[in-house]
């Protein structure tokens, strides 16, 4: 099986910590996150990776190839320019007729086996792993009626919401909807393909999540690393 993880961007969002360090290095107790990801990539029966850089590429190349213990076949391919999270996928050669795309940033426990095995299952070009997800509003809500009038009233309401956990299977005829040369992301990727009516399915997971974005949750991940060690090694 092949697996491209996406460790290109600059990770904005937890700067100061990404201003040295490329996100998928952030350490994870004794391992950065990129290398519980392979760990678990191995262990599912992955032969192929191929790690897709941007920023800082040269210390996860480094780090990497100086790390003999993975038993991996990784490769990497490198982008220039910004090019999203989809549009990278041109550069990569030799592509499967079928391979899982992931975030290099995400700590959970999902059955990377099982993903493709329904993927492949179904025939379609895309399956998309999804995490329910509730935002809490802390403020009274409103709804009106065009005329302003108050119709409604929920006071402190949570929404539940399915999110995309930035892991992802494709089949290669993807490409078909991707431009060459130009920035393209996963949500232009979704407007399209729904647009186009092509059969786009998720993949509902109920264990172990969290994308290490923000500094929040970054330091979370750390804590749930230590404690649940077992989940994700």
């Amino acid at each position: 099986m092949q697996a491209i993880i996406l460790a290109g961007g600059k990770g904005r969002r937890l700067m100061p910590y990404t201003t040295v360090l490329p996100k998928p290095l952030m350490p994870i107790g004794e391992y950065p996150i990129i290398e519980v990801i392979l760990r678990q990539l191995k262990r599912s029966g992955f032969g192929k990776v191929i790690i897709s850089t941007g920023y800082l590429q040269e210390l996860i190349r480094a780090y990497l190839d100086c790390n003999h213990t993975l038993d991996l076949d990784i490769t990497y391919s490198h982008e220039d320019t910004p090019l999203g999270t989809i549009a990278p996928l041109h550069l990569i050669k030799d592509l499967d007729d079928t391979f899982l795309v992931m975030n290099g940033d995400i700590l959970t426990d999902i059955n990377f086996r099982d993903l493709i095995a329904i993927h492949k299952k179904r025939g379609v070009v895309a399956t998309v792993a999804t995490y329910k997800r509730d935002v809490n509003v802390d403020f009274g809500v409103l709804k009106k009626n065009k005329d302003h009038k108050i119709i409604d009233f929920k006071e402190k309401p949570i929404y539940h919401f399915d999110v995309s956990m930035g892991i992802y299977v494709f089949s290669k005829r993807i490409l078909n909807y991707v431009p060459y040369d130009t920035p393209f992301g996963f949500d232009q990727l979704m407007y399209t393909l729904i647009k186009k009516n092509e059969a786009v399915y998720s993949y509902p997971h109920t264990g172990y999540w969290l994308d290490i974005g923000r500094p929040d949750d970054y330091e979370r991940a750390i804590i749930d690393f230590e404690k649940n060690k077992h989940l994700f090694l």
